[in-house]
């Protein structure tokens, strides 16, 4: 007999582990209380099938354990590693969230500066708050033609790396909600020379490195540690995603007691084998599956694009971005004389398509391998019938959007993160709160990039932008219903 090869991508050892257990029948006196799915509601197992709670585990000798892999877990963590070009890799059941947060336990101490580009996500703030680390932020520039962020060029990280010598930890987020990299080809090892260790947050791109079309990976770029959603864009389920390290400057062990502290103590088994199997199928068909998909959204892109009214740009007609993720369609809807969200309402309302995220001058579609030629043409004929519709006067939108507002520019802190979180809130209007300081994270959802975070003044600047934003229909995350905010009580 041949023996099984090891680093054979076509191998999913965690989910056969799961199915031979089910097969077997065994009977539990064990956690989950449904006992294989016995005493789920009958309105739940009608929509979703049986099987599904049969492979419904816990921590079980034949299908080992996340905290402390030595089986099938550790062997498909393995896989992952080899096929992402990693030297060792985390399953996440806790989403990207926990990744970007075990990455600052693990590399940020208490009081250490940490220079963060600015459109992080809200996790990495809170990461910042566990920690208890003093972020040090630098800006990506908008596009002076688009109402679309950039990312991080490499000349904007050589400097805010060159002005802050004290920081040994550089975070990048790298694609940004939009698809757009930064230069993380020429950062990385710039930073790593004066002796940073690199993280980046790339939720979005758990394909790039799998089709010559995309941009290169992080870890191809060379980064120390890199977190990915494989629930974003591949076939993971929601709340599936990857930790990965390279190299020897990223503390492994670190990242694992991190990761003990912060994930359930029951992670879900269905998560873990979602991410075995989409790992096996990107390994072993990703130029096939992704080469489809792109294909399919450079013909929607192009189709967009000759819509009257409306803006699909590429990688070309952004200024100085080194690369964009083909598969993220961001439309510019300027043009109809509406805003973003009343396109993504009648899309939903009257096409049956619903986008990524809208903001007041765009919608967001992300194509993925689950995309099939029949929905890019109902999007694209969507799009093409509320066009019309408000040409001729018909479509019964919201009105013209007013510019969209700029990000206001970041303050000083008055105090950590940590600190801001741990001190006597209080509650108070808005736009009255020009002067005091953010006691929560306040950001526009999605993409979930803060406009405050703990410790910082609330200006001017920043509560007319979160009032604006509201006004026009935005998800603020940290403000209440009525519209107030959490300020710190006895700093002014």
């Amino acid at each position: 007999m041949i023996p099984e090869d090891p680093y054979d991508q076509r191998r999913t050892p965690l989910l056969d582990a799961m199915i031979r257990l089910a097969a077997d029948r065994k009977t539990s006196f064990h956690t989950p209380g449904h006992k294989g799915g016995q005493a789920v509601a009958s309105r739940l197992r009608g929509a979703v099938g049986a099987r599904l709670f049969g492979l419904d585990f816990t921590l079980l000798e034949e299908v080992d354990a996340l905290h402390q892999p030595r089986g099938v877990i550790r062997e498909a963590q393995g896989l992952a590693a080899r096929a992402f070009g990693a030297d060792h890799t985390w399953f996440l059941v806790n989403g990207t969230t926990v990744g970007n947060q075990a990455m600052i336990l693990a590399t940020c101490p208490p009081g250490a500066p940490v220079l963060i580009a600015r459109n992080a996500h809200k996790s990495v703030v809170a990461g910042l708050v566990l920690s208890g680390a003093r972020p040090v932020f630098f800006a990506p520039k908008a596009d002076a033609r688009l109402p679309m962020m950039l990312n991080v060029t490499f000349a904007e990280a050589r400097q805010a790396i060159d002005a802050n010598p004290a920081c040994r930890v550089l975070l990048l987020t790298s694609p940004n909600y939009n698809g757009v990299c930064a230069d993380l080809a020429q950062i990385v090892p710039y930073a790593q020379a004066r002796g940073m260790i690199v993280l980046v947050d790339e939720a979005h791109g758990p394909h790039l490195g799998f089709h010559p079309a995309l941009p290169g990976s992080a870890l191809q770029a060379g980064a120390d540690l890199v977190v990915q959603s494989t629930h974003k864009i591949l076939s993971g389920m929601t709340q599936a995603s990857m930790l990965h390290a390279r190299g020897g400057r990223a503390p492994v062990e670190r990242i694992s007691r991190a990761l003990r502290t912060l994930q359930t103590t029951s992670p879900s088994y269905l998560l873990m084998a979602s991410l075995d199997a989409a790992r096996m199928q990107i390994a072993t068909g990703g130029a096939r599956l992704l080469g489809r998909a792109i294909r399919l959204a450079a013909a929607a892109r192009a189709q967009i694009d000759s819509i009257p009214g409306l803006r699909c740009p590429g990688a070309a007609d952004l200024t100085g971005a080194p690369a964009l993720d083909p598969g993220k369609l961001t439309v510019l809807v300027g043009g109809l004389g509406c805003s973003g969200y009343a396109v993504s309402g009648l899309l939903n309302r009257r096409y049956g398509v619903q986008v990524e995220m809208a903001d007041e001058a765009s919608v967001l579609a992300i194509v993925t391998i689950g995309d099939q030629r029949r929905d890019l043409r109902r999007l694209v004929d969507g799009l093409r019938a509320i066009a019309a519709d408000i040409a001729a006067g018909h479509a019964g939108h919201t009105g013209a959007p007013a510019p969209l507002p700029d990000l206001p520019p970041t303050p000083p802190p008055a105090l950590t993160p940590r600190e801001a979180a741990f001190a006597e809130p209080e509650e108070l209007p808005l736009l009255e709160a020009a002067g005091r300081v953010s006691a929560g994270i306040v950001t526009v959802y999605p993409p979930g990039v803060p406009v405050l975070i703990p410790g910082e003044p609330v200006t001017p600047e920043a509560a007319a932008f979160l009032h604006r934003m509201r006004a026009c229909g935005a998800m603020v995350d940290g403000l209440s219903e009525d519209g107030r905010i959490s300020v710190v009580r006895d700093l002014r």
